[in-house]
């Protein structure tokens, strides 16, 4: 829970709960292969829309993008090479500014966009900051030395685990996970092999299993990727294959047709819409959900 300082600087708690989790570099063919997702769909517990993508279709580009809620020709991420505290208002900051209460499981890149650049992982692989304007409770990983032979993505049973333990033990409203794995093997194996099926399969399997938990613990859950991949294992440029993939809602409130292309700006704004906190001038693009 919020200690007694970080109630009496950002005010009253806030009530409302939600999760992003991001599962990188999924086109929207593949999404068919996660059971228990569409699963949910089938029994009326989870929507599911079309989503595309920021241009460039590159990793950090559409992670600055995600929770700014602008292009990269504006908030200047232009590529995994370019990376820096970026300026907007984002999703960290509006929440803890409304009194939430903000977590992190994901990428470094997310850390150095939204809390403190350059990432130093001695300081920021892991900490607990109760009076952060940011991100409160970070957990990282770097993926350093990633390449087509060493993978270096962490075990997604583990994330789920942490972003649990971190709802858990410090009572989240906001809380996002990001994972690389399904992009790592895109990018290796390509997307039509054994290698893509099996792993979605676990990865679907195990975030289901934490996907009933967080519901039963009151959170609204979105579930989405950060971008596609064609059937080269490449991503950055413009076709549906590169930009667009799915979005899965948990939740109670009213949205948009699911026939509806979504814009990737629109999930800032949607999110804090849920959340009840205010959404900034810079975010130009509605909510794809009703208020609450």
């Amino acid at each position: 829970m919020a200690s007694k300082r970080q109630t009496a600087r950002w005010g009253e708690k806030m009530q409302n709960k939600l999760l992003l989790i991001i599962l990188d570099g999924v086109p929207l063919k593949n999404w068919d292969l996660f059971g228990n997702l569409e699963g949910w769909v089938d029994a009326g517990e989870a929507r599911k829309w079309r989503m595309r993508s920021v241009l460039p279709s590159t990793s950090a580009s559409c992670y600055a993008s995600i929770h700014t809620g602008v292009a990269p020709a504006i908030h200047g991420v232009t590529g995994n090479d370019n990376t820096f505290k970026v300026q907007q208002p984002d999703i960290f900051g509006q929440v803890r500014a409304s009194g939430g209460v903000t977590g992190a499981v994901t990428h470094s890149y997310w850390s150095e966009f939204f809390n403190r650049a350059p990432f130093d992982p001695v300081r920021d692989l892991e900490y607990d900051e109760p009076d952060s304007a940011s991100i409160n409770h970070g957990r990282f990983h770097s993926m350093t030395g990633y390449g087509m032979i060493n993978q270096m993505t962490p075990s997604d049973a583990d994330l789920f685990a942490t972003l649990t333990m971190l709802t858990e033990r410090f009572d989240l409203n906001y809380g996002i996970l990001h994972t690389c794995t399904l992009d790592s093997l895109g990018h290796r194996f390509r997307h039509d092999c054994y290698e893509m099926d099996n792993a979605i399969f676990h990865l679907d399997e195990k975030l289901a299993q934490y996907l009933i938990r967080w519901r039963a613990a009151g959170y609204e859950v979105i579930v989405t990727a950060d971008h596609g991949q064609n059937d080269r294992g490449h991503h950055g440029g413009r076709s549906p294959e590169q930009q667009d993939f799915a979005l899965y809602y948990f939740g109670s409130a009213e949205g948009v047709a699911i026939e509806t292309l979504l814009d990737q700006r629109q999930l800032a704004p949607t999110v804090l819409t849920r959340l009840g906190s205010k959404v900034p001038d810079t975010m130009k693009h509605e909510s794809f959900l009703a208020a609450p």
